[in-house]
């Protein structure tokens, strides 16, 4: 497997990546508490008339990113494929089951915006959080049975730890996940769930390389850990990775797969985990050029990662049987929209991206932004 190939100019797709159709499938002290949470100071503000679901769009807004342009402004975008402007720099980003909409975290601010074509934002939480450095509301995940309990999780820094919480409309956070290390870097973390009660976490190394490597410590680390039985145990979280240095995201694919993204001091990183539990000697890709791998979001025959330095989405073909990189990969919607951070696949195959220019890039007046890539059904490539 050739490694460590340098980041190529845009180009068309190869066949097999054009018929992905990219879907979406979802000592420190380790609390899971369902009852009861720690106080947060100021307490967190939500909608208590807001049911967390699908958006009412106007008449004239399509579930396609053909909308009918509209004249340029301050958070008036014309590119149709735009969703959201003037967001402030975001974090994660996750799409509803049916694809009409996402749900988007401001990093710093901590609140929970859904966002679709044609329909203004709604803030869905407020929830406080310790955005200094990258920390902040880091990353969010869809309950698995979000279609009946409209519950969403959330990876976020405090000012004592890294936790997960879940989150239900009208309601305080519940601690899921606590005790994970916190530094003045490093912080970041990711969320995605391997099957009903069991939650895959990516932890980043706190700016502390051996931390990573500590078998005692969550800092720099894949984690599996099981949700707990109503009234019942914390059973123990399971390390999955090691070594893990500035997270990036993990995402599934259809098979049972889990990829994996994170910055080391000399690569970026793509390393997969089976189905079956089994980790690879060594990273599936690697860049030494590190153009900052961000979000990823996984489909049948390939992973498309969000690229922050890179400004650009990475699309990997793999072997839909066993989920091997069968090529290089190629960029789309290069320089098109600055810097991108989170990733995720809607059920209609479009992939939803989210910016990070207001952090550390260049912003414009319409930044931050969610914007959908349309994934062509024929041939060509990525406009």
């Amino acid at each position: 497997m050739t490694r460590g190939a340098q980041l190529r100019g845009s180009r068309r797709l190869p066949a097999l990546v054009l018929a992905l159709g990219l879907f979406a499938t979802v000592t420190s002290c380790a609390r899971f508490d369902d009852a009861a949470s720690t106080p947060f100071t100021p307490e967190p503000s939500f909608d208590g008339g807001a049911d967390i679901g699908p958006l009412e769009q106007s008449p004239s807004s399509s579930t396609t990113p053909s909308v009918p342009p509209v004249p340029p402004g301050p958070c008036v975008d014309p590119d149709p494929a735009v969703v959201a402007t003037c967001l402030d720099t975001t974090g994660g980003l996750v799409t509803v089951p049916d694809g009409s909409s996402a749900f988007v975290a401001e990093r710093r601010t901590g609140r929970i915006l859904q966002v679709a074509p044609g329909a203004k934002p709604v803030e869905i939480a407020t929830i406080p959080v310790d955005g200094s450095g990258d920390g902040g509301l880091l990353d969010l995940a869809l309950s698995p049975t979000y279609g009946e309990d409209r519950l969403l999780y959330a990876y976020i820094t405090t000012p004592a730890d890294n936790r997960v919480v879940r989150i239900a409309a009208g309601d305080i956070p519940k601690d899921v996940f606590t005790g994970i290390p916190r530094g003045a870097n490093g912080n970041a973390g990711a969320l995605e769930f391997v099957s009903p009660t069991d939650l895959a976490v990516l932890t980043g190394d706190t700016g502390n390389p051996s931390a990573a490597m500590n078998p005692a410590s969550w800092a720099g680390k894949l984690l599996r850990v099981p949700l707990p039985a109503p009234g019942g145990p914390a059973p123990a979280p399971t390390v999955v990775l090691s070594g893990i240095g500035t997270a990036g995201d993990v995402c599934r694919d259809p098979i049972g797969n889990l990829w994996v993204t994170d910055r080391s001091p000399l690569e970026d990183r793509l390393q997969r985990v089976g189905s079956d539990g089994s980790v690879a000697a060594a990273p599936v890709w690697t860049w030494p050029d590190r153009p900052g791998l961000a979000g990823c979001a996984a489909g049948p025959d390939a992973v498309a990662i969000s690229l922050t330095d890179g400004k650009a989405v990475s699309v990997i073909a793999t072997d839909p049987g066993t989920g091997a990189v069968t090529a290089a990969p190629v960029l789309a919607v290069q320089d098109r929209y600055g810097r991108l951070g989170g990733a995720s696949a809607g059920a209609d195959g479009l992939l939803w991206v989210s910016t990070v220019n207001k952090d550390g890039g260049e912003p414009g007046p319409n930044d931050d932004r969610v914007v959908r890539i349309q994934f062509p059904a024929g041939g060509g490539g990525f406009d």
